[in-house]
């Protein structure tokens, strides 16, 4: 379990740059069996969440910020051993930041919970070209393709890649998230078919087990 002590300890040290000691945190909490969503929502999200409404205010630089997400990526590393060995059930899902889109770490989040549920989860990472995604989509013929977007932006960007994969696979289940429509864009949802707005892990995860 996830407590209020370890978590004000665990932030206290990824803010810091202790590396060291955040692995500690998660290696012990792996140790106990703790669950691996628990750890994802609980722990990562919520403390770059945290991150990154302090950098907003200007309690943090740029840097630790970008620290924090370094540590953290390296520490979902950590657990890939346990995610990957879930039994698999021939669903597919694509995985992509915007084109000049570069906070990739909730995008990650998100192609593992797909693979903890047993789908294959490919994620492409930070900044896709909208022709690179395109020729990927057609190779691979996914159940579901998300977007990531963390800076409103980018919100353009977003509508074109939209507007390029709805005309070419008008059926396709497409998943929008990030933190940028905090700031506007959930409307996007409702302008094509199968287009949903996922605003947490949570329900993400509750997407994918209705998906499977």
């Amino acid at each position: 379990m996830i407590t209020k002590e370890i978590y004000d300890e665990y932030l206290e040290n990824l803010i810091s740059g202790n590396r060291p000691r955040c692995r500690e945190i998660v290696e012990n909490l792996m140790a106990e069996e703790v669950d691996i969503k628990d750890l994802y929502i609980n722990l990562f999200q919520t403390s770059m969440y945290q991150v990154g409404e302090m950098w907003e205010s200007n309690q943090i630089s740029v840097a630790t910020e970008h620290l924090a997400t370094s540590i953290t990526e390296s520490l979902m590393a950590l657990i890939y051993p346990n995610i990957f060995s879930k039994e698999h059930i021939g669903k597919k899902a694509i995985i992509s930041c915007i084109a000049n889109e570069y906070h990739q770490i909730g995008a990650r989040m998100v192609a593992d919970i797909f693979e903890i549920n047993g789908w294959d989860g490919y994620f492409l990472g930070a900044n896709t070209p909208i022709k690179d995604l395109i020729n990927y989509i057609d190779s691979k013929n996914p159940d579901i393709v998300c977007f990531s977007l963390s800076v409103y932006f980018n919100i353009s960007e977003l509508m074109l890649t939209l507007e390029t994969v709805k005309s070419r696979w008008p059926k396709l289940t497409v998943l929008l998230g990030g933190q940028a429509f905090r700031w506007g864009g959930k409307e996007l949802a409702e302008k094509y078919p199968k287009v949903f707005y996922i605003d947490s892990l949570n329900k993400l995860e509750n997407f994918i087990k209705e998906m499977s």
